[in-house]
């Protein structure tokens, strides 16, 4: 029958296996992750308390090793922890790797974020120009209208200005007549040997 302390060593080593196979499938998402940055951050946190638990059980398998009787099994089993430590330092490195991408990868979305908001106020601006150039062509398009009508007005007055003279000129010349054929009445009636 198996002592106590081996089926503990059995179950941590298990433990550990398990917790470095979940460590490595986090990872593998963690590259695979497209965004939003909320999934990633969430990737990351995962890995943070694999890599905890995946610490904590590798503490136990070293306190279980030192605990051992046989001086043999005491060195294998530290040899195992040993390598389970270097094994963890490599992935601590990826992890590292991971938040560092995952720094760079937020820092590219807001830049992306800020690259749309960009975009959005140029289309804005875009658009407020055209639309003023629309106005403005507009507003030209009643300009030259208006100076047609300007024109026309002149040109009109101009006319009754004309008329204006010519009117004068001959109301002037109808009461030279009138006065002419009156003084010459005036004459024949008053002085009719003249």
């Amino acid at each position: 029958m198996a002592a106590p302390q081996d089926v503990h060593v059995r179950i941590c080593n298990q433990e550990i296996v398990k917790f470095d196979l979940e460590v490595k499938a986090l990872i593998q998402d963690i590259r695979d992750c497209s965004g939003p940055l909320s999934a990633l951050t969430e990737l990351n946190t995962k890995v943070k308390e694999k890599f905890q638990q995946l610490r904590h059980r590798i503490q136990e398998l070293e306190q279980s090793a030192k605990e051992q009787d046989k001086e043999s099994e005491k060195q294998l089993l530290l040899q195992e922890v040993e390598n389970h430590k270097k094994q963890m330092l490599r992935k601590t490195t990826k992890e590292s790797l991971a938040q560092t991408s995952s720094a760079i990868t937020e820092s590219l979305m807001g830049i992306s974020k800020m690259m749309s908001q960009q975009v959005q106020q140029s289309e804005e601006t875009m658009h407020t120009l055209v639309n003023s150039s629309r106005t403005i062509l507009d507003a030209n398009e009643e300009f030259k209208s208006m100076s047609g009508t300007i024109q026309l007005g002149r040109k009109l007055i101009t006319k009754y200005n004309r008329r204006e003279l010519t009117d004068k000129l001959l109301i002037f010349l109808a009461l030279a007549l009138f006065l002419a054929t009156v003084l010459y009445i005036v004459k024949k009636r008053l002085f009719p040997f003249l």
